[in-house]
């Protein structure tokens, strides 16, 4: 079994699983808790990294159908099995509190969806989602 969810280094929290850097680069500010994983391969590419989202999202989605679902969840899962804990936590930067900002992040987890059926829901608050009610 493996559940995902997505999060920012500095929201992140021990109990909600493993953290997993998906960066290129690693944060340069100290983190509170150890970051001993990470999956390079859902990391951008420096290349494409500046461009505006339609064409980031493009790149980065071909980039991810070239691995493959496969290949990720057998990737992710190895540190699910090293780790005894079924729930990884894929960490960026972005602030998605914040009003038009986005991240790669969150593409993969769409990316995710459509290629296995599976939500990757977002651990920190996001700018654009609306609070439904019980009644």
């Amino acid at each position: 079994m493996l559940t995902l969810f997505t999060n920012r280094y500095q929201a992140y929290q021990p109990p909600q699983g493993v953290p997993v850097r998906i960066t290129l680069g690693a944060p340069r500010f100290k983190l509170p808790y150890s970051l001993t994983h990470v999956v390079r391969e859902l990391a951008p590419r420096r290349d494409y990294l500046s461009w505006p989202e339609p064409e980031f999202t493009k790149a980065y989605r071909a980039d991810l159908d070239r691995l493959g679902p496969a290949r990720i969840a057998e990737r992710l899962r190895e540190i699910a099995e090293a780790e005894g804990d079924h729930r990884l936590v894929l960490l960026c930067f972005e602030d998605l509190a914040k009003p038009a900002l986005w991240c790669h992040r969150r593409t993969f987890a769409s990316w995710w969806k459509d290629a296995t059926g599976d939500d990757v829901r977002e651990l920190s608050p996001m700018a654009d989602y609306e609070q439904g009610t019980l009644m």
